[in-house]
């Protein structure tokens, strides 16, 4: 945790250091950390409007990323927060692109409903990717929020067991139920793009989590 912290709080300034790179993780993940200079180097061929606006989107989600690193999700709002610094910040970020470009002119509630889509994606994949993630080595990666699955077992690994097959459908329609919310906000969003291809990019990866 000591070296992970600060790589989150300074990953918007590595981002402009075309030689910068840090060997961790594994597969696909180790690739791209061994092999980010590419990135960087990508990154440094963008106009300054697009720079910025990553820029200060990385900074934001370091941020956060590294304030959750060492605790549990506990609370629902926890939970709000720990997925707003995981996609929604993405899902503004995409947002100040698509106005940088001249090829959006979005909402006036656009930071709305661009974190609020970001929300329900995260949450979708937090759901998806359960047994993923209470089995990873070496620690399990908890991100239900304590509030919701609390009611229903002790110990978030209890869902794994057959015999709380009850108590875990119970509990994930809470969580489904809490996902949900996101939902109009997301048609709005979509609704509010003009290009085609901007439409494509982000109705691709609503429309892949809603069917699985």
């Amino acid at each position: 945790m000591g070296i992970k912290v600060p790589i989150l709080i300074d990953f918007h300034r590595h981002i402009y250091d075309p030689d910068w790179h840090f060997s961790c993780g594994t597969k696909e993940y180790k690739v791209l950390m061994d092999q980010f200079p590419h990135v960087s180097a990508a990154f440094l061929q963008l106009d300054k409007r697009y720079q910025e606006a990553i820029g200060d989107i990385t900074k934001r989600i370091g941020a956060g990323m590294a304030k959750f690193i060492c605790k549990e999700v506990e609370t629902v709002d926890e939970y709000d927060e720990y997925c707003h610094y995981a996609a929604g910040l993405v899902g503004l970020g995409l947002s100040k692109l698509f106005l940088a470009s001249e090829l959006e002119t979005l909402t006036p509630d656009w930071e709305q409903i661009s974190n609020s889509s970001g929300l329900f994606l995260e949450k979708a994949h937090i759901i998806k990717d359960y047994i993923e993630d209470i089995n990873e080595i070496p620690k399990p990666r908890m991100f239900w929020p304590r509030e919701i699955w609390g009611k229903y077992v002790d110990k978030l690994e209890d869902f794994k067991y057959e015999e709380n097959s009850i108590n875990a459908v119970q509990c994930l329609s809470d969580m489904v139920t809490n996902a949900l919310i996101h939902v109009e906000d997301c048609l709005k969003f979509m609704a509010a793009l003009r290009d085609p291809a901007i439409f494509q990019l982000c109705a691709i990866p609503l429309g892949e989590i809603t069917m699985i």
